[in-house]
């Protein structure tokens, strides 16, 4: 309890911080991966990875429109900018905004793409944008901000800002589960190996193109994503998480910090944490009255088709009508509710970046 009284009080001297001098506590936030933290970049693509339709968007501040986002309403991302102060959320680098108005820019922007994720193929097999093109969206990204602010403050924007990276996810639960040849080529672990090659790249790739503080998200729970337990969990009625799918989680995580811990060895004035998801988000599953929810195994969108990974659809029968008491949205994403409870775990993990 007292821990989290000292959360609270540290959360409230910040935002306290950055509202009276107006100012951000970073001059911007870009954001890279997978679904999780996706925008609005696969409203623009021939993908079935997408989120542009309703429900989705209903609980979004002011329009209660979709915007792209796979949730009702704001990404942990999304807090975490208002907890930095910024005034505006990164936009969706594809979108008309920031590809029409390059002064949109200059607070960051968002190049995350639903269903992208370590491995270049992963995005292939569904048309989304591989965080290998996320990278050269990026350097398109940083010349038009050099044209626009000048190269003196695109070089401190990229400097200063807080580079935030989720991925993983789908690259087992929308490829190793569900594809055969992975899965009789790669133990759990051995896939976890895997990826650590393409993760090492990518922080290397950010670090050469100028970035300086960057977080990256752990894996959530796999085997408690209500997707999981309906495609993995043995039916039973118990309804509780797939522990096998957790162990892989555990299993990546590990690795991941080992990874992260490896590229810092290297690069003494790189900030970079792993942002513990895993155990907040287990926490709000195995106890969700403590945290003021009261449905943590059932979506608030009922289950479209399974093959488009996104079990909500237009009209999808049975969507809840106060998604605040639900951990998760659809079968993958957390609830904007959810999503604040995330966002506050990560800002405490996270301060070190800030600093």
């Amino acid at each position: 309890m007292h821990h989290h009284m000292a959360a609270w009080a540290l959360l409230l001297l910040l935002s306290a911080a950055g509202r009276c001098a107006g100012q951000a506590l970073v001059p911007g936030v870009m954001i890279f991966g997978d679904s999780v933290v996706d925008a609005g970049n696969n409203n623009r693509l021939a993908t079935l990875v997408r989120a542009d339709f309703p429900p989705y968007g209903r609980d979004f501040p002011a329009t209660h429109a979709p915007t792209g986002r796979f949730c009702n309403g704001k990404l942990a991302t999304d807090y975490t900018v208002d907890n930095l102060g910024l005034s505006s959320y990164p936009p969706a680098y594809l979108g008309e905004e920031a590809q029409t108005d390059n002064r949109s820019l200059l607070h960051g922007a968002n190049f995350a793409s639903g269903a992208a994720g370590y491995l270049d193929a992963t995005a292939a097999l569904y048309g989304a944008i591989s965080l290998g093109q996320q990278l050269n969206y990026f350097k398109e990204y940083q010349s038009k901000v050099a044209a626009v602010a000048g190269s003196s403050r695109a070089a401190a924007l990229t400097s200063g800002s807080i580079y935030v990276v989720s991925a993983g996810t789908s690259d087992y639960v929308q490829n190793y589960y569900v594809n055969a040849m992975l899965a009789a080529a790669y133990t759990p672990d051995q896939f976890a190996d895997a990826l650590m090659t393409p993760f090492t790249a990518f922080i290397e790739s950010l670090y050469g193109l100028g970035a300086r503080r960057i977080g990256v998200t752990s894996l959530p729970p796999m085997g408690c994503l209500p997707a999981s337990v309906t495609l993995f969990g043995g039916g039973g009625n118990g309804g509780g998480c797939v522990e096998r799918l957790n162990n892989d989680s555990l299993t990546f995580n590990t690795k991941l910090q080992a990874a992260s811990d490896a590229v810092k060895k290297q690069r003494p004035d790189l900030k970079l944490v792993i942002f513990d998801i895993y155990n907040p988000l287990l926490n709000l599953v195995s106890d969700p009255n403590s945290a003021g929810f009261f449905e943590a195994r059932r979506a608030c969108c009922g289950t479209g088709t399974i093959e488009t990974s996104v079990l909500c659809h237009q009209g999808a029968p049975g969507t809840c009508a106060n998604a605040t008491g639900y951990v998760f949205w659809d079968g993958f994403h957390p609830t904007d509710a959810a999503n604040k409870v995330l966002a506050d775990a990560l800002l405490l993990q996270g301060l070190q970046l800030i600093s």
